[in-house]
């Protein structure tokens, strides 16, 4: 069978996995232990994807200084260690989906601005040996949606950018497939909406993994 894309490349939170409990859970732990006011899951939605630096920032009280940041920072990353999988799952019919493309002879990839040992740890654990590589957020790397991680991935693995799609499920994930010179599939299922996601340049838009898989195989 021939694929429109031979290669899928897959951001990781709100797009592959439902993280969205586990990441409320600690980012409150974290404020609670700094004594700060807590945030709502829906607040931590909006505050997620360009990286747990600026989720530190979004969901401190404004005006918090470096050093408390930074210690908001320590609490909340080692108790996300511990508890990253507490509740996280993939989302319906997604293993499914890249079992299948890989059938075909697909290559699939994750890319995200997760923290780099949480992106091998739960892809790991939810996709063992389905995914040709996966890499987060680390130091010396430019964070999406900087395209580095993307093109690293795609030299990596032998993809080229007409037959490379970048799935994804927010306005960062479309900025970054422009960004690498790669087609972008934009997903509804996870933190932003539809509305949100036009408003921020996406022009292909899965609604099901259904409709996703339909978008790869052309």
């Amino acid at each position: 069978m021939n694929l429109k894309y031979n290669t899928v490349i897959f951001d990781l939170d709100g797009t592959i996995l439902n993280t969205l409990d586990d990441l409320a859970a600690s980012v409150n732990f974290a404020l609670e232990k700094c004594g700060y006011p807590l945030r709502t899951t829906d607040e931590v939605r909006q505050f997620v994807g360009n990286g747990i630096g600026k989720l530190m920032e979004r969901s401190a009280p404004e005006g918090t200084g470096s050093e408390e940041l930074a210690k908001y920072h320590e609490i909340f990353t080692a108790h996300y260690k511990v508890h990253c999988a507490d509740k996280t799952c993939p989302y319906d019919g997604i293993a499914e989906l890249i079992n299948k493309l890989r059938s075909l002879g697909c290559r699939t990839a994750v890319v995200s601005n997760k923290a780099d040992y949480a992106v091998k740890s739960l892809c790991e654990d939810y996709f063992p040996g389905m995914l040709d590589m996966a890499v987060g957020e680390r130091d010396g790397i430019r964070r999406k949606p900087c395209p580095d991680s993307v093109n690293e991935v795609m030299e990596s693995i032998g993809a080229d950018r007409a037959n490379t799609l970048y799935v994804g499920d927010s306005d960062v994930d479309v900025e970054t497939a422009k960004n690498a010179g790669v087609d972008c599939a934009a997903v509804t299922w996870g933190f932003r909406s539809r509305e949100f996601l036009i408003e921020h340049g996406a022009e292909t838009i899965a609604e099901t993994v259904e409709e996703l898989y339909k978008i790869i195989v052309g």
